[in-house]
């Protein structure tokens, strides 16, 4: 394990780890760089929900010509990532440079404030006298944004109503390529299903070939709506003063890609085009391709050194790019938590070469059931082939549970299937990343680390950053116990009974999960029925959990059946989800509550969504009133 760090996720440690020194921090004039004799405008193309599927990123497939054309006039990276590998976690790590996890703003659709000082880098591109659009999406998985963010934000938000020569940063969000477009099964693809490369991991099922080439169709229509948004700039005389960025808010979109770690997930598309005046920024001539790691938490501070403005501290991203761009960091940090209706936990560090994931819930399945991902086909017949149990080793694994720790090399294997953690000679890898993976949790104070339920009531109605206000050797003391929890080694089980007895409630619960991962031995349970009635949500449904297979079960079902009444849908939500694991066991609970969640929740909130596949796959009725139409 590593030892204790210094944090570095403010913007004094990344000039220090680039080697600039602690002065550059505190004198920001020392970094000094004139702004631009004249601003540049900034266009931004976001698509959703694909990896670089284009053909200048090799994809045969591809009808990409207007973007095709973009990296030929402007440079390529090979190596850009998200940070998230879904939507409104991802948006909200670009529009602060700030990590999610750093702002508790990490589970899908969180809804939590944001700290009061936290503004967008719109906000300040304003302040410099940028008129700043958002057309439209914004979806930042907070409660609110920061006052004054745009000048227009919506379907109509365009460049072209700025003020006479003033300098614009616009964005145009396409969701073409969004997962919801490959929901229908009666649309019949323009690509041939036939020539689709599927990636070792897919069944060659008709519906993963029909979504794949549906997806090749989506890429295209999404190339010729920001075709035609670069026709509007040429139109205008603006391609000279246009810096243009084409990129991804994260990967994906057919399954094992969207919500999930692998590159397939978070490999983005980037392309940067510059006009000749700004040409000296690009750091390489047209047409190149740049090898350099970015990930989506550096657009910000990158977009205001573009335009002259020095990066805040606050912001953890590293400039690429402009007046005030830095080193390469060398790597990028992403995270996966709750999606939407199911919980889990895992990070990731990507190296050039090698990709390190530490999943800190390993007794769980990849693939947990999220309603959602489930509604396209492709994903319909991938589960549906492996109950039928036609699906070789690979391609079952997604179902099936996950180790603590995974590393790819992406060199020689692209798809990321060949896991090389346990192999000794890649001991040395595996040590190196894993010890950056938690510094970088602890350099950008990772609220991951706390129980969700458990956060929202330590930040009351402050934002979690500013409540929790995580310290380096509290989060090395939670990092350390969740390693003892991940190991499922029956030979550490003493020091998760100490977890369990700690007057710390995360390290109990980590105590709770490194039991319930080895299947509560007999020694364990006397334990676990004393946390019962612990003081937090999280500890005593996880110790629940861990019982509900032994002979407590009793004990246990009456705390999850308590739990199953909480009014608050993420205090429920851990609930839901525990029950709707347990199968048979909980069906007397499940059959006396059914009115009350009835009553309770609706189509619109998660806790429904557990319960709706809970109640279906053990065959019992709902209540008429549960019956409602969900628009999810």
């Amino acid at each position: 394990m590593a030892s204790a760090q210094p944090a570095f996720g403010t913007r004094r440690a990344f000039l220090q780890n680039a080697g600039l020194g602690a002065a550059a921090f505190f004198f920001p004039e020392l970094l000094s760089a004139a702004p631009p004799a004249r601003l540049p405008n900034i266009l931004w193309l976001v698509s959703e929900d694909n990896g670089p599927f284009l053909g200048c990123y090799g994809e045969a497939l591809a009808r990409t010509p207007r973007l095709d054309a973009l990296a030929a006039e402007g440079v390529r990276y090979s190596h850009a990532f998200a940070n998230a590998p879904v939507c409104a976690p991802s948006r909200s790590t670009l529009a602060t440079g700030i990590h999610a996890v750093s702002l508790g703003t990490q589970h899908m659709r969180s809804q939590n404030a944001l700290p009061e000082n936290v503004r967008f880098y719109s906000n300040y591109l304003r302040d410099a006298g940028y008129y700043c659009t958002n057309c439209s999406k914004e979806d930042y998985n907070a409660a609110r944004k920061p006052g004054g963010a745009w000048d227009a934000s919506s379907k109509d938000a365009h460049w072209r109503n700025r003020k006479p020569s003033q300098p614009f940063f616009a964005v145009f969000n396409c969701a073409l390529t969004h997962e919801s477009n490959l929901h229908k099964r009666d649309i019949p693809p323009e690509t041939d299903p036939a020539a689709v490369r599927l990636p070792p991991y897919h069944p060659d099922t008709p519906p993963m070939r029909h979504d794949w080439a549906r997806f090749h169709d989506q890429i295209g229509k999404m190339d010729t709506e920001f075709g035609a948004r670069l026709d509007e700039l040429a139109a205008a005389g603006l391609e000279e003063d246009t810096i243009v960025f084409y990129f991804a808010d994260h990967g994906g979109v057919l399954p094992r890609s969207k919500r999930f770690l692998y590159d397939s997930g978070i490999h983005i598309p980037l392309i940067v085009r510059f006009p000749r005046a700004f040409q000296h920024w690009a750091g390489a001539a047209p047409g190149t391709v740049c090898d350099r790691i970015v990930s989506l938490v550096d657009f910000a501070p990158t977009v205001l050194s573009l335009a002259g403005i020095v990066p805040p501290a606050q912001m953890q991203g590293t400039a690429f790019l402009g007046a005030f761009a830095l080193p390469e960091p060398g790597h990028s940090f992403a995270f996966r938590d709750r999606m939407d209706e199911r919980y889990d936990l895992s990070r990731s560090i990507r190296e050039k070469r090698y990709h390190y994931i530490r999943n800190f819930m390993p007794h769980q399945p990849w693939d947990n059931y999220v309603s959602y991902l489930h509604r396209m086909p492709a994903m319909q017949s991938w589960r549906e082939a492996y109950e039928s149990g036609t699906l070789n080793a690979v391609q079952r694994r997604l179902f099936e549970g996950k180790p603590a720790e995974e590393l790819y090399d992406t060199t020689a294997d692209p798809h990321e299937i060949n896991n090389l953690s346990a192999l000794p000679e890649f001991e040395p890898i595996l040590l190196r990343m894993r010890k950056t993976l938690e510094a970088q949790m602890i350099a950008v104070s990772d609220t991951g680390l706390i129980p969700e339920w458990s956060m929202l009531q330590r930040a009351g109605d402050r934002a979690p950053q500013d409540a929790l206000d995580l310290k380096p050797d509290e989060l090395r003391t939670w990092l350390d116990a969740a390693w003892i929890a991940n190991q499922r080694d029956a030979g550490r089980l003493p020091e998760l009974l100490a977890l369990l007895s700690n007057a710390d409630s995360t390290l109990r619960y980590w105590g709770a999960v490194g039991c319930l991962a080895l299947g509560a031995p007999e020694a364990s349970r006397k334990p676990l029925l004393d946390v019962l009635e612990d003081t937090e949500l999280d500890v005593r449904v996880t110790a629940a959990q861990a019982l509900a297979g032994t002979e407590h079960a009793r004990q246990a079902m009456k705390v999850l059946e308590a739990a199953l009444r909480e009014t608050h849908p993420i205090a429920a939500l851990r609930a839901t989800g525990i029950v709707g694991e347990l199968g048979e066991a909980a069906r007397p609970i499940l059959e006396a509550n059914a009115a009350y969640l009835a009553e309770t929740w609706t189509p619109e909130d998660y806790p429904y969504r557990v319960l709706l596949k809970a109640y279906a796959d053990l065959k019992i009725t709902w209540p008429e009133a549960v019956l409602k139409p969900s628009t999810l």
